[in-house]
């Protein structure tokens, strides 16, 4: 009966009765030749001994039986771990047991690789094939299949230490892994302030606007007057041609010949008429050039308006337009050539 002063003595009592339970049914499987289900009865007796308050012997003992049986399926590496476990405690076994476990761990052992797992410095976790093993500290005996492994071991502070090697059956290593101390991390410099930026440079002053405002109020006035004057004395030449038709009308009723006047005559009605043809011719050239002028103007003043197209009198847009003057011998005009 359980004791009121200890608190775990149920605990034990359940755990103890776990073990037998399952030690009873493996040794059945095992009398009864059901090796597979003696195997596994084995194993969770095992974990329920380790898990429990039992004894080294006790546990010594079910691994030996654990590793014959697992060496009569030639599950041969896990037998092997398992019975160097029993032999580390020799006295924990029957001496019929013992060697019977000894025996089976020469078999076993000339099937697998026998290694000696050590690290520098000591105290790493090792993984073999990606399987933990635990902190190894100092040695740790493994039984591997043959073929190619790889162990890595792991220890804070240090670069991990990793190692591929070949495992070859009956054979006996030593595998030492050692670590390097991972290097102090270096403190990043500061990075250099970039240099204080330049001041601009000022803009250089904009040149003065033309005063194009003016000069196309001038032009458009020009080109009035100019275009004015033109009309009128065209005008008044017209008159003169029609006053020089209605005198040479009458004096032709009179029995006058123009033909008298051909020639150097002295006749005062040929000068009056040399004296209106004159003045008609010079007054149609005069009005001819005021409209050719008056066109020079209009083109000038078309000129500066398409050069400046802002009616604000902002900044003047350059669309290179140039005014090229021609003449000929009985005419006069401007050339305008550029983008409009």
């Amino acid at each position: 009966m359980a004791s009121a002063d200890d608190p775990y003595a149920d605990a034990d009592t359940r755990a103890a009765t776990r073990v037998a339970g399952a030690l009873r049914r493996a040794r059945q499987a095992r009398d009864a030749g059901r090796l597979v289900s003696a195997e596994v009865a084995y194993e969770e007796a095992l974990k329920a001994a380790e898990a429990a308050w039992t004894t080294d012997t006790e546990r010594a003992a079910i691994a030996g039986e654990l590793g014959l049986c697992e060496l009569a399926l030639q599950r041969h590496r896990e037998a092997a771990g398992h019975l160097a476990q029993s032999l580390e405690h020799p006295g924990a076994l029957s001496p019929w047991i013992h060697r019977r476990v000894q025996e089976g761990l020469q078999s076993a052992g000339k099937r697998v690789a026998t290694f000696y797992v050590t690290t520098n410095p000591p105290g790493a976790e090792v993984f073999l094939d990606g399987e933990a093993l635990g902190h190894i500290e100092p040695v740790h005996e493994v039984f591997l299949d043959p073929g190619d492994h790889t162990a890595r071991a792991r220890l804070e502070g240090h670069a991990d230490a990793v190692r591929s090697f070949s495992a070859e059956a009956g054979q006996s290593h030593a595998l030492v892994l050692k670590l390097r101390r991972a290097p102090e991390p270096v403190a990043k410099a500061p990075e250099a302030a970039p240099p204080p930026a330049r001041p601009a440079a000022p803009a250089p002053p904009a040149p003065s606007p033309l005063p194009l405002a003016e000069l196309r109020l001038g032009g458009v006035a020009l080109t009035t007057a100019t275009a004015a004057a033109g009309v009128v004395l065209l005008l008044r030449a017209a008159v003169l041609r029609d006053d020089l038709a209605e005198r040479d009308v009458a004096l032709r009723r009179q029995g006058w010949d123009s033909s008298v006047c051909q020639g150097a005559n002295g006749s005062p009605t040929c000068a009056e008429l040399r004296g209106l043809r004159e003045e008609r011719n010079r007054l149609g050239a005069l009005g001819a050039a005021a409209l050719v002028t008056s066109g020079v103007f209009a083109t000038a003043t078309v000129a500066w308006f398409l050069t400046d197209p802002s009616p604000a009198g902002g900044e003047p847009v350059r669309q290179g337009v140039r005014v090229v003057p021609v003449m000929t011998g009985n005419q006069a005009a401007l050339s305008v050539q550029g983008t409009f």
